[in-house]
This record gives structure tokens, C-alpha cells and sequence, in this order.
């Protein structure tokens, strides 16, 4: 069995988040509406974000942001809803590793873009004179380049050595989507060196980028010391929205990749959070925190009507 390459398994069985019936059919619905309000959410910011009125980095990268929203969540939730409907959700072994690409590539994006939205709103209130001049048109395309470029990078590493491991046995995932820790379960080799690099790869990105994050909220509260209560005010309602789609986000993703997965059930629970919740949390706690963006929204649909 063990000399049977990766071809010997043509598909892979998705577990679902509940296997009783009826619940599975509330899931239906109640994921289905989450979906279709990510899906909708997101296009509404990156229509707003795309015009000429909102032109500060700041809405450059939450463009950027709501993008990846969109592609991250939809790698994951189709597949997820769909098998809800259906006793046995399969998934082609190339779908598989083509959804544990999307997620990983998607996912870092992610992560590297809230890094660089932190350093934005960073300078803009710890350097507000020199703000203009630091974060510029070009060294924010380099930041979402570089972005884009990481989580291309971190999901090729994590990518290939699953794909060429052999899997000839049991083919039902741990996961409602393909990924490393579940996979490594079912691969029919000593997966240890795999495990590890694993954790190295994604726990590291997740919790150095985490610790970055929380070192630009602590230079931003230092650098308020002897502003008025107004200054206070205006910087802590800018870093708010930023702050709960940290926590929201980092929080499961570190606490799933920063250490080799025993619980795969308890893992699928709290993948829901940075695969599905997050997306959809996102245009509501970027707009409902930002008069620019609502005042744009309201701009838009009176055009519209």
C-alpha cells in the first residue's frame, strides 16, 4: 500500500459541521445567508472604495481587502453549503488540492494586507505631517504586491509537499474543506516532517504578523500620550474596526495553525470564524465605523436611483 502514489484516491469525502439531518438543513440556510451577504457586502465596499472621492491609502487597501474577502470565502463556502444538501460531499483530489491552494493563498493575502493597513494607520496617527510624503501611491502598490506575492508564495510551500504525498486509504476529510492538518491525517507516509513544517509556515506567518499588529496599537496608544480627549477619540474610532477584524481574524487562525492539530473537530468549528465569519463581518465593521465610506454608499445610490 505504501508504495500506491497520490493517484490510487480519485476523491475525498467532506465532513459536514453537524451530522444530524435537520441541523444540516438549518445550516443550509443560515450559511447560505452568510454567503450571499459576504458576496454582496464586499462588492458593495469595493465598488465604493474604487471611486475617485475616496483616494487615501487607507480605502486603497480596504479595496484590496474586500477583493480577497470575496476569493477567500468563495474557495470554501459553495462547497461547504452544497453539502449540506447531499449524503456524501465529494471532492476531486485535484479540487482538493486546488482548495487547500485557494485557501492558503487567499488566507496569507490576507493577513499580509491587514499588516500593511496597521502600518498605514500607524503613520497617518503617529506621523501626521509626513503621512503624505511616507505612505505614497507607489510604496502602497509594492505593499499590496508584496501581498499578493506572500500569500503566493506561503501557499506553494504549503501546497506541493501535500500534493505529492501518497494517499491510498481512508479518503474521508476531518474538515468541510481540504486542509494541511486533516490531509496529513489520511497520507499513507510518516507525515511528521510535513506536520512541522506546517505549523513553521502558517503559525509562524500568523502569529509574527499577530504580534506586529498588536506592537502598531501599542506605538499608537504611546504616541497619544498628551492629546486631548477629541485626538483620542478620533484615533481609537479609526483603529477600532481595524482592531476587531484582528481579533476576529487572528485569533482562530493562530490558535488552528500555531500547533500540530489533534482535534480536527474542534478545528473545523473554528475555521468558520477566519473562512466565513470574518469576510462577512468586515464591510459592516469598515462602514458602519467610517462616515467617508457611508457618506460615498449614499452618494452611489442616489446616483443609482
Amino acid at each position: 500500500i505504501g508504495k500506491e502514489n497520490s493517484s490510487s484516491i480519485m476523491e475525498f469525502i467532506l465532513l459536514s459541521l453537524s451530522e444530524n439531518q435537520g441541523v444540516q438543513k438549518i445550516y443550509f440556510v443560515v450559511f447560505l445567508l452568510f454567503y450571499t451577504l459576504t458576496v454582496a457586502g464586499n462588492l458593495i465596499v469595493l465598488t465604493v472604495t474604487s471611486s475617485r472621492h475616496l483616494n487615501s491609502p487607507m480605502y486603497f487597501f480596504l479595496c484590496h481587502l474586500s477583493f480577497v474577502d470575496i476569493c477567500y470565502s468563495s474557495v470554501t463556502a459553495p462547497q461547504m453549503i452544497s453539502g449540506f444538501l447531499v449524503e456524501n460531499n465529494t471532492i476531486s483530489f485535484a479540487g482538493c488540492i486546488g482548495q487547500l491552494f485557494g485557501v492558503h493563498f487567499f488566507g496569507c493575502t490576507e493577513i499580509f494586507i491587514l499588516t500593511a493597513m496597521a502600518y498605514d494607520r500607524c503613520m497617518a496617527i503617529c506621523r501626521p505631517l509626513h503621512y503624505p510624503a511616507l505612505m505614497s501611491r507607489r510604496l502602497c502598490g509594492r505593499m499590496v504586491g508584496v501581498s499578493w506575492a506572500g500569500g503566493f508564495l506561503h501557499s506553494t510551500l504549503q501546497t506541493l509537499p501535500i500534493a505529492l504525498l501518497p494517499f491510498c486509504g481512508p479518503n474521508r476529510v476531518a474538515h468541510y474543506f481540504c486542509d494541511v492538518h486533516p490531509l496529513l491525517h489520511l497520507a499513507c507516509a510518516d507525515t511528521r516532517a510535513e506536520g512541522l513544517a506546517a505549523v513553521a509556515n502558517s503559525g509562524v506567518i500568523s502569529l509574527s504578523c499577530f504580534l506586529i499588529l498588536v506592537t502598531s496599537y501599542v506605538v499608537i496608544l504611546v504616541s497619544l500620550r498628551g492629546q486631548t480627549l477629541a485626538g483620542w477619540h478620533k484615533a481609537l474610532s479609526t483603529c477600532g474596526s481595524h482592531i476587531t477584524v484582528v481579533i476576529l481574524f487572528f485569533g482562530p487562525t493562530t490558535f488552528v495553525y500555531i500547533r500540530p492539530s489533534s482535534d480536527l473537530s474542534e478545528d473545523r468549528s473554528v475555521a468558520v470564524f477566519y473562512t466565513l465569519i470574518t469576510p462577512m463581518l468586515n464591510p459592516l465593521i469598515y462602514t458602519l465605523q467610517n462616515g467617508e465610506v457611508k457618506a460615498a454608499m449614499r452618494k452611489l445610490c442616489r446616483r443609482k436611483v
